[in-house]
């Protein structure tokens, strides 16, 4: 990783597209580790909390999904500028929740938004930052998870390549020793989602919506069995994970083509 040339540390910047940027805030609550993290980084770009610009960045982490023109011509630049790239929570990782306009005709979501203005506001269906420029690393979640940010953020600034957790919640849910919240009649996400989270939202008597997106190579007949044993139908698990998935849905999972 090269660095700033005025202090030694490496120069990081954070940038926010289509999101509520939660993901960003969600930084700024880093109470103890935040002087830390200022001790080994060089933050030079940050709308959130500065107003300083910088030319080029050793690291970018983007928020939001791609959804305009505008925002093409921005992470363009951006990348180019980037020797790293992360994408920063689920908007930027799959499209998010923004991506459940793509179901409609973009003309009919700009009418309904803006009304007779929609001609001024040109949209394009929301894209993951992927589907434009290379991404390097991901950090999953709404918002995302924190412990999972710190842990890429720091294997970065060492020259490590992060470790990104590829298996379900349930995995995680197993080492704290909670008790299935589907055993308690809750519909519950986490056998196809992906871990890294720490279970959050289950060890806190709540289900798994979805929002770190689907594990790889998913276990379509299992997930089904799993769903029907508990009373639950691939109807209601499509609709649930449409809120968070809806471009993966037809990437990863293809249970609309049934």
């Amino acid at each position: 990783m090269s660095q700033s040339e005025s202090n030694g540390k490496p120069k990081v910047a954070f940038f926010d597209f289509t999101s509520c940027e939660g993901c960003q805030l969600n930084k700024l609550n880093f109470e103890n580790e935040l002087l830390d993290i200022l001790e080994l980084v060089d933050i030079v770009e940050f709308r959130e909390a500065m107003d300083d610009k910088a030319e080029e960045y050793d690291i970018a982490f983007i928020e939001g999904s791609i959804s305009t023109p505008t925002c093409i011509e921005r992470i363009y630049d951006i990348r180019r500028r980037a020797k790293v790239l992360v994408a920063l929570g689920q908007c930027a990782v799959s499209g998010g929740i923004n991506a459940m306009k793509n179901a409609m005709p973009m003309e009919e979501v700009q009418e309904t938004v803006y009304g007779n203005d929609k001609y001024l506001f040109p949209s394009i269906p929301a894209m993951p930052v992927s589907a434009v420029v290379k991404v390097d690393y991901e950090v999953r979640g709404c918002p995302m998870s924190p412990p999972e940010y710190l842990h890429v953020l720091k294997s970065l600034i060492l020259g490590r390549k992060p470790e990104i957790k590829d298996y379900a919640v349930c995995v995680e849910c197993k080492l704290k020793e909670n008790e299935c919240v589907l055993e308690k009649g809750m519909f519950c996400l986490g056998p196809i989602t992906r871990a890294g989270c720490d279970a959050i939202c289950p060890s806190n008597g709540q289900y798994c919506t979805g929002c770190r997106g689907p594990v790889s190579n998913i276990n379509k007949n299992g997930a089904v069995e799993m769903l029907k044993r508990y009373g639950f139908s691939t109807e209601e698990a499509l609709k649930r994970m449409k809120m968070f998935n809806t471009n993966e849905l037809e990437k990863e999972i293809k249970w609309g083509k049934e």
